[in-house]
Formats: C-alpha cells, structure tokens, sequence
C-alpha cells in the first residue's frame, strides 16, 4: 500500500512510519520541515500543514491511506484538532486513521476518562480540543477510525509485537509506542473497527 503519515516527526508518527515500512509499504513522511528530519530512514519526506486541505490534498494525493498523529502547540487545541479533522476529512486519502487521547474515551463508569473522579485537570483544554477533532470525524462520510492508548504511552517501552483492544479506558494502562503503532498500520491494512474510536493496551 501506500501510507502517507502526517505528523511524521513525533513519537508516534515515527513509529506508524517505522512499522509502514517494516511491513513493505510505500510511505510518504509529512513533517513542517523536511529538513530536520533526515533521520525517518527510506521513505519520502515533504512539508505539509494538516490543517490546510490543498497540502493534506497535495501530500496525500495517490496514497492509499492516511494515518494522522498531528499535534501543534503553538495554536489552541480547539482550533487545531477541528482544523486539521476537517482537512484529513475533506482532503486524505480513502481511509484515515487517526491517533487519539485516552481522556477523551469511556472510561470503566462510561464517562469520559478526564470526566472521572480524580483524573488530571490541568490539561483539559487539550482534551476538549481532541474531543472537538473526534467529533468532526463523526459527522463526516469518511472511511475513519480513531485509535487511543488506553491510559497513557510507555516512553521507555519496546515493542512486544502484541496490543490488544481495551473494553475501556484505563489511567493505569500503558502501551509502547512500537505497539500503538502495530495499532494504527493494521487498522490500515485490515480496518476491523471503521468509523469508530477504539482504545488499545498492552497483551
């Protein structure tokens, strides 16, 4: 297949990049600047902004499939994630999969993770901004599928080969970021769970 991977220069776009070309895919990395990313190994680099859909449309043009693990910091969480959701939607290639946030899941009473008793506040504004992003997937007639950790990444986590799906989020679960991307490259190849929002953990 073709891959085309937006916010390839982070941890997990890195590693959906890695495990794309491990498998034998064709991948094309989209980072803000090609030129701090020699490091990505034997795929093709490009600059693009995912939350403009003539250069989501210009990078994903002739791919099969899109995986997103975006972030931008610099604007409001809001902003970003409606921004960029509506230009994936609008604009990527025939099946989208996107890296999602586990505050924003169900949690073991059904609510939301970061709706749950005792769970960090602090960055609830980037939640919600998620939150916004999932919801313009919802409402689109793409061929989606979001995928979260269950709790949190494993920074310092190698890659077992095996994850499993969550019945719900879990602030105490974790997942490595080799094994998130197995996740996000299968969904891919072989959508089990289109147009949903799914969680995954460590097997």
């Amino acid at each position: 297949m073709r891959i085309v991977v937006f916010g390839a220069g982070g941890r997990a776009g890195r590693r959906a990049v890695e495990e794309a070309r491990r498998r034998g895919h064709e991948v094309t990395a989209v980072v803000r600047d090609p030129a701090r990313h020699g490091d990505l190994g034997d795929v093709r680099v490009v600059a693009g902004d995912v939350t403009d859909p003539a250069s989501v449309r210009r990078a994903a043009a002739g791919h099969d499939a899109a995986i997103s693990a975006a972030a931008d910091l610099t604007m409001s969480p809001h902003d970003f994630f409606t921004a960029s959701a509506r230009a994936l939607v609008e604009a990527a290639a025939p099946r989208l999969v996107v890296v999602g946030l586990a505050s924003i899941m169900p949690g073991a009473s059904g609510a939301p993770l970061m709706d749950e008793p005792g769970y960090p506040s602090e960055y609830r504004a980037f939640f919600l901004g998620h939150a916004a992003g999932l919801a313009e997937l919802r409402a689109s007639d793409v061929d989606w599928t979001y995928v979260a950790p269950a709790g949190d990444f494993d920074h310092g986590g190698t890659r077992t080969g095996r994850y499993a799906i969550a019945d719900h989020a879990d602030a105490t679960s974790r997942i490595s970021y080799a094994d998130f991307a197995i996740a996000l490259v299968d969904e891919v190849e072989a959508p089990r769970h289109p147009c949903a929002a799914i969680s995954v953990r460590e097997a």
